[in-house]
């Protein structure tokens, strides 16, 4: 079969021919159609993630989109999308014609969803809308901040949070198109995050816009957390979920206390079988109706080390997927 190898960590993977898997019990095999190139996969693929380095040769993917070929739980031709622990735990990933996946794991889809368009929603959409509802626990009609807002999980937050009943929402992120894009989406306003932006001034220019907010996503964490925590309204929550901007952010315990504000972590590794489900189905039932759109870019898997480079370079908009089926 056809499959994408991570030869060193580091480096791209490429194409090869490789053995059939076989399933064991309490696994599923499935055949595939549809992998996104992640955040995740880039870490892990590159050595320096708290799992540490990966056992090399493997396949990458830590999610993908197929058919079901063999399962003791749903019937084969079923259409799934599943998550696997590649460069998390020894064992091969979604990127291959052919993969075993944990039977509990899958989730079956309808169909309604183009795969590679579902493919690019994935873990970065299920994180962004289980963030805010249940990690978060945004209410109708809370205002809700989104740093970060040109990723992935940051456009299918603005949509997200407007769907979950927010009244107002903000996005922030340095790219210089990212105004245009968050304002297409119906965000209520924009703020422009700088490279060099220190705490106090971003904090200003944020307030400037959003005034005070009920809800933050942050994937970035560093300079610009630090200011938006600055900008909750009492009995705010902050949501961290990423650090591309920085490994830690500073707080003001006056301000947190003073308000009874908090901060939270969120990961989706602690999300149970069936939170993964509902907010999969909800996501999938919004962008079949078009409430929900995230941009990507599908590649064959032909040209793996290609789109594997340019998604770690910021080359792609949205999501680089590569297709199988």
């Amino acid at each position: 079969m056809r499959a994408a190898h991570v030869h060193t960590c580091g480096e791209p993977p490429r194409p090869v021919e490789a053995a059939e898997p076989v399933a064991g019990e309490g696994q599923a095999l499935v055949a595939v159609t549809a992998v996104p190139i992640t955040p995740l996969d880039l870490l892990c693929a590159g050595g320096t993630s708290y799992f540490g380095e990966p056992a090399t040769p493997y396949v990458p993917g830590v999610q993908g989109v197929g058919v079901v070929r063999t399962s003791a739980r749903l019937a084969a031709g079923t259409r799934v999308w599943f998550p696997t622990s590649a460069g998390m735990a020894p064992g091969d990933g979604g990127m291959a014609e052919l993969a075993v996946v944990a039977d509990g794991d899958l989730v079956p889809v309808s169909g309604a969803v183009p795969d590679e368009q579902l493919a690019a929603l994935g873990l970065s959409a299920i994180a962004a809308w289980t963030a805010l509802l249940l990690r978060g626990g945004l209410q109708p009609g809370e205002r809700v901040l989104v740093l970060g807002s040109s990723g992935v999980v940051g456009t299918v937050a603005l949509q997200a949070a407007r769907l979950q009943g927010a009244s107002a929402v903000y996005g922030a992120a340095v790219e210089p198109a990212a105004r245009a894009r968050a304002l297409e989406l119906g965000a209520d306003g924009f703020v422009q995050l700088e490279r060099d932006d220190d705490v106090e001034g971003l904090a200003a220019r944020l307030r400037e816009v959003v005034g005070e907010v009920d809800v933050v996503l942050d994937p970035l964490c560093g300079v610009p957390a630090s200011a938006a925590a600055l900008c909750l309204a009492p009995r705010g929550r902050l949501v961290n979920l990423g650090s591309s901007a920085g490994a830690t952010a500073t707080f003001s315990s006056a301000h947190l206390r003073s308000g009874s504000r908090e901060v939270r972590g969120y990961t989706n590794n602690d999300l149970t079988a069936e939170q993964r489900r509902a907010a999969l189905a909800a996501l999938e039932e919004h962008a079949e109706a078009g409430r929900i759109v995230v941009p990507h870019e599908v590649f064959a898997l032909a040209d793996v080390a290609e789109a594997w480079t340019r998604q770690a370079r910021g080359e792609v908009r949205g999501r680089a997927v590569v297709r199988l089926g």
